[in-house]
Order: C-alpha cells, then sequence, then structure tokens
C-alpha cells in the first residue's frame, strides 16, 4: 500500500500521464496564444533532462503534471518559473492543508478545480487507468505575453 500526506492512493505511481482530454481542453485555451507547449517531466523521460535543474522556455505554456511523490519541489519551480515570465499550468490534487500550497500556490497561482476525478493514462501503452483517488485542480500562472 502506498500513502501520501496521510491519503491511500493505490498505485503509488508517479508515471502516469494527463489524459488527452484533458490535454486538448488546456491546447483550446492556451494553444492560440503559445502555439504549443513545453513538458518539463514528460512521461517518456529518459532521464537527460531534469525539469527542476533547466529554466522553462518563455515563448510558449509550460504544462506541468508532476511526479506526484516530490509535489512540493515541482510547486516552487512552477513559482520561480511564473516570476521569471513563463506561463505555466500546474496539475495537482488540491493539497491546500500543505506548507507548499502557502508558500508557491495560494495567492500567486489562479485555480480551478477539476469536477469529478482524473482518469490518468499509463505512459507504456497509452491506455486509461484506475481513476485516480484523488481530486485535482489547475494552478496557472500567466505571463504578461
Amino acid at each position: 500500500m502506498a500513502y501520501r500526506n496521510g491519503q491511500y492512493e493505490a498505485s503509488g505511481n508517479d508515471l502516469c500521464m494527463t489524459p488527452p482530454s484533458l490535454i486538448r481542453i488546456i491546447e483550446r485555451e492556451f494553444g492560440d496564444v503559445y502555439g504549443g507547449y513545453f513538458d518539463p517531466c514528460p512521461a517518456n523521460w529518459d532521464g537527460e533532462v531534469d525539469g527542476l535543474e533547466i529554466d522553462w522556455p518563455l515563448d510558449v505554456l509550460s504544462f506541468v503534471n508532476p511526479p506526484y511523490s516530490n509535489l512540493a519541489a515541482w510547486a516552487k519551480k512552477c513559482r520561480e518559473q511564473a516570476e521569471r515570465g513563463c506561463t505555466v499550468v500546474l496539475l495537482i490534487p488540491p493539497r491546500t492543508c500543505t506548507t507548499y500550497f502557502h508558500d508557491y500556490i495560494y495567492e500567486s497561482a489562479e485555480l480551478r478545480f477539476i469536477r469529478g476525478r482524473v482518469k490518468f493514462h499509463d505512459p507504456q501503452t497509452g491506455k486509461a487507468m484506475k481513476t485516480a483517488p484523488f481530486p485535482s485542480m489547475l494552478c496557472i500562472w500567466r505571463s504578461n505575453l
């Protein structure tokens, strides 16, 4: 059994892809302005580039579905990159009681709570997995572009 922040999560797996339907929603809103997106933690990550160690591009949206075992570091990086001028969309569970939420997200990002539970996809097969055992939200920092 895997537990995170006191909550049981059956898979405990950090390798979960964002469902294509959610990507399409994000692309519809941001695609016309930014012409695509940068993924600092891609599902096919090969270890070559660490999204936490590099600066993200300023001219495209950075969409982040981070490893949920390291949410604090990714929330901090999103806030830092937004302060540099990046537009960032972060997909995470709404753990509003955490220090990282108050330090890096609250009062700096637009929050959108996703209705229902996200059904993430397996990065190896591309097929839908079981529905997440937690709710999700998008945290959005917009640049001045």
